[in-house]
């Protein structure tokens, strides 16, 4: 057997015919990210901890969880000229893929962000809708071996559309390692502050404050379990984007796309971890045995075999639908956060899609491409939660106020409307301050 003649992958693979195909359906989409108590326990700990003792319980967990030995959270602020440095440090081909995805990802939001509006009725009162940023933004950025510089850009480029006035950025570096690229993308998207910590600790301190780490309006980005549950402990203290589950992607083929490719693409969601979820649907059965092929064939080249052999085998699918009206019937029931349609005609099937958190429309368009740089966010609704949520943008980081300024006549006629209703919820106040406004008849 050469290096690429591989055993046969063990990916499940499901009929929707089958009398039992929802239950085996649920049972392979069931997934819940913070259930854990002895993790929400030790959370709670943490953020306790920390909303008391502040930089002290702060650096006490980094140091401990991270090996840094740092004596002061002063040590742990990354100054701006660092972050420079990091620009001269990673290659001129790096430096140039983040330019030109930033460039891309702050185009592509530019077409997000929300004005001000108002109209005025005829009697003259004004009623609008005043849009504003938020003052102060923290960002969790995965650290060490798991950096992700992409996300760096996806995370605060939005903010930075929006006009947030203050992007604070926290990144562990257990043992000291650091990445460069993660530096030179907080540079690049113009990171107002960065601090090199990380777990539940650094969500208490952005969502609380301490001495070093300003207290923020909102949390965003990515984490482990900890991270997660900490960011929905604090939600309510602060704003969060989302609870992330593992990334997933669902596949949509007609049979006619090169089935490497198929099977590459399911392969870049199933080498994040072992949790990822990666499912293809065909009307081919043909096709489904042809990419079972190619998994078998490309799965033992993956410098991440071991991790994506783990989530294709144990959470990945092979599904066999009659028509299309079932593909389409699935895809809204998985409401998954990448959604590849490998199809003819992918414009045809778009209005029948209610849920999905980024559509990849045709043969040519990789799911990967919109991880790094096509331009929409990668911060993606996961674990069916599309069905609600939206991609992280530009709005997410822009709050609203009601605008209301009545006219004499305004404030006259709607009293009398205020006065009717609040009586019948026996709120004489209520009642009262409108009807002062009432214009009395001569």
């Amino acid at each position: 057997m050469t290096a690429t003649e591989a055993r046969k992958t063990a990916i499940k693979r499901l009929d929707f015919s089958q009398p039992d195909f929802e239950q085996q359906l649920s049972h392979l989409l069931a997934w819940d990210a913070v259930s854990d108590h002895a993790v929400a326990s030790t959370v709670d700990g943490i953020l306790k901890d920390v909303k008391a003792r502040g930089d002290a319980a702060v650096l006490d967990y980094s140091n401990r969880f991270d090996q840094l030995g740092a004596s002061s959270m002063a040590s742990l602020v990354i100054p701006a000229e660092r972050l420079q440095q990091a620009l001269q440090v990673i290659s001129q081909e790096q430096r140039q893929a983040l330019e030109q995805a930033a460039a891309r990802v702050t185009s592509y939001h530019q077409h997000q962000k929300q004005d001000s509006w108002s109209y005025t009725e005829p009697c003259g009162t004004v009623l609008g809708q005043q849009v504003v940023p938020m003052d102060r933004v923290g960002l969790y950025v995965p650290g060490g071996k798991a950096s992700y510089p992409s996300s760096v850009l996806m995370n605060a480029l939005p903010a930075k559309v929006a006009g947030v006035q203050e992007l604070i950025m926290v990144v562990p570096t257990p043992k000291g390692e650091v990445s460069e690229l993660v530096f030179a993308a907080a540079a690049i998207a113009g990171v107002d502050k960065v601090i090199t910590i990380g777990g539940a600790q650094a969500i208490a301190a952005l969502a609380y404050g301490t001495e070093t780490v300003p207290k923020v309006d909102k949390i965003v980005g990515p984490g482990n379990i900890y991270v997660a549950t900490a960011k929905r402990a604090v939600f309510g203290e602060v704003a969060i984007d989302m609870i992330a589950g593992p990334s997933e992607i669902l596949v949509l083929c007609d049979g006619k796309t090169d089935p490497d490719w198929i099977a590459m693409d399911l392969f870049s969601q199933a080498e994040h971890d072992e949790n990822a979820q990666s499912i293809l649907i065909s009307t081919d059965a043909d096709f489904l045995e042809q990419v079972q092929a190619s998994i078998d064939k490309l799965l033992p080249t993956l410098a991440r075999e071991a991790i994506a052999r783990v989530s294709i085998e144990e959470r990945g699918a092979l599904i066999l639908v009659s028509d299309l009206g079932e593909a389409l019937q699935l895809i809204n029931r998985i409401a998954p956060e990448h959604l590849e349609l490998s199809v003819d005609n992918p414009e045809a099937l778009l209005p029948s899609i209610r849920h999905a958190g980024a559509i990849f429309m045709g043969r040519y368009t990789a799911e990967a491409l919109g991880d790094y740089c096509a331009g929409p966010n990668h911060v993606l609704p996961t674990s069916g939660t599309a069905r609600f949520s939206s991609p992280l943008g530009v709005y997410d980081f822009q709050k609203r106020s009601s605008i209301i300024n009545c006219s004499a006549e305004g404030a006259s006629e709607l009293g009398k409307i205020a006065s009717v209703l609040a009586r019948g919820e026996s709120l004489e106040a209520h009642a009262r301050s409108a009807e002062y406004r009432i214009k009395k008849s001569n």
